[in-house]
This record gives structure tokens, sequence and C-alpha cells, in this order.
């Protein structure tokens, strides 16, 4: 149905993937536009005139960034994800899709969590600021959908990972660090973690959400926080031992005890299934044997 989709954060991470999958779509990168500017985001409308909106865009990093940077998680976040609701409503856009993050449910539930509990509860204290602004971020897009009857709906992926992630930087996801630290380790070395490696976490390899978005973008017409991850939820343990397994590399594990964050925030994928259907996720070893092939390939020091 859309053929003229905007893509912000488009030279992200996931951005650069979903390109593959939809090349024909407009895909914005922050050099072009500065999203947190109103009259930019006003001025991007009027000259692309988007049939919709696919809203990636966030400030992002890891745990330990989370807890240094709430101020700019804060800041950036809202700033971004109000100027892209309301100038898209100023400029007749009727579809906007936005991504949540599961760090924006409860820290306290019964988990599986699902889409309606979203808001019992506070996000955790290690990403409140950053999880905070994309529970607004919902209420934003259903604000503008009960007032105005805009097609403006949110979906929720679980952890992200797998080819041209942001690897080995201070603002890496744990998949994407322990990559790069498995991989620049020398053959019986030791490579220290952040926490306890008991927390569990579902892994989203990134070629099956850019999948699964295309199809979100025609169908998800409802005011749910559409959760999307996989039934797999592993402990930071078991997926650095998958990762070591695969590649078969004599390296030692060691967890520094600090940082834990979050013990579980497993969501369920049922109201999904309904919307696009049974759908074949990639298994977390599968996935990260193949992401850590692509950085092997493409590591330039």
């Amino acid at each position: 149905m859309f053929k003229n989709v905007l893509v912000t954060g488009g030279s992200g991470f996931l951005g650069k993937r979903l390109s593959r999958e939809r090349p024909h779509w407009h895909y914005l990168s922050s050099r072009e536009c500065d999203l947190t500017d109103c009259r930019q985001v006003r001025e991007l409308y009027g000259d692309l005139k988007p049939e919709a909106v696919l809203h990636l865009a966030a400030r992002v990093g890891g745990i330990k960034d989370n807890v240094e940077n709430q101020a700019d998680f804060f800041y950036l976040n809202t700033m971004m994800n109000t100027n892209i609701l309301r100038e898209a409503h100023n400029a007749g856009i009727g579809r906007v899709l936005s991504s949540l993050s599961t760090c924006a449910f409860p820290e306290r539930a019964v988990f599986p969590y699902n889409e309606s509990s979203f808001f019992r509860g506070p996000p955790t204290i290690t990403n409140f600021s950053y999880g905070m602004t994309k529970r607004m971020l919902h209420v934003g897009s259903m604000a503008y959908r009960k007032q105005y009857n805009l097609n403006y709906s949110t979906f929720c992926p679980s952890n992200l990972y797998g080819p041209d992630d942001h690897f080995g930087k201070e603002s890496s996801h744990f998949v994407p660090s322990l990559i790069h630290k498995v991989f620049t380790a020398k053959p019986g070395e030791d490579i220290e973690l952040w926490g306890s490696g008991r927390p569990l976490r579902q892994q989203l390899y990134v070629d099956d959400l850019c999948k699964i978005l295309p199809i979100l973008l025609e169908l998800h017409n409802t005011s749910t926080p559409l959760i999307v991850a996989p039934k797999e939820n592993l402990s930071i343990l078991h997926m650095a031992e998958t990762l070591i397994e695969q590649i078969d590399k004599n390296v030692r594990l060691s967890f520094n005890g600090e940082l834990d964050g979050q013990f579980r925030k497993d969501g369920s994928n049922e109201a999904l299934i309904k919307i696009i259907g049974p759908f074949e996720f990639t298994k977390f070893k599968d996935g990260v044997a193949q992401t850590y092939q692509w950085y092997q390939e493409n590591y330039n020091g």
C-alpha cells in the first residue's frame, strides 16, 4: 500500500539492514535532518511528502551509557519523538509506526509479560530515562490516534543484534560488545563481561525484524505497544558460551558483578503472531554465528 515511506534512523543499525529489504524507501540520516529541531522536521516532511513514516531514530546505548547519560537520553529522545508526531500530523501524514523498547516495560511483571503490562509499574532504574521516553512515545502516538483518528501505532522489539551493529563501542549492546571482545581476544585469554551472567534476554536477529516491519506498517492498526520478540529467553552466560562454542575459540569468561540490570524482561509474541501469522525466528546459535562471521569479514581494526 505505502510506496513513499520515510524511515528515520536510516543510517543506523536497523535502518541499514532494512534498506536491503525495502531499498525504494527513503532512509534519513542525522546528517540530513536534526530531528530535535521542529523547523527542520517540518521542512523535511514538506520536501519529501511521505505517505508514511517509520520512526526508528533514537539515542540508544548499553547499560553503562544509560546510567551515566540519563539527561541526554531524556532530552534527545523526547524532542525527536515529539517533533516526529506533531509535524506528521501538521503535514497531513496519516500513518506513523514508531519503535519502542522493552526498557519501557515495568521492571516487575508476570513473565513473559504482554502488551497489557506496559503501564503496570515503572521501568528498571538503570534504563529509567530512556524507558520513560519510549513510554511517552506510545502515549503521544495514542493521543494523536484518539484525537485526530490517525493510524499512529507502535511496536516494541526485544534486544536487536546482527550484521552492521555497533561493535566494540562504549555504547554497544551486549551481543556486539561480546563479539568484539571474543574476536579481538588472544587464544587462552580471559574476557571480562559486565554483571553476573545470570539475567535473561530475548535476542532478536535484525533481519527477522526487517522482514516483519513492512507487514506491521500495513497491518498494525491497533493501539497496543506490539511486542516483537522470539520465544528464546537465554541467560547472558548461556549466550556468551554459545558464541564461543559456535566459533570454537579457546577463551575464558569472567563477570565483574557490576550493573546487572533487569533480571528478566521477556515478552510474549502472541499478539504479533495474530497480526502477521506464523513466523520462524532465527535461533540465537545460528544468528550469533552469522553475525560473528560478518564481523570477521568486515573488521578493519
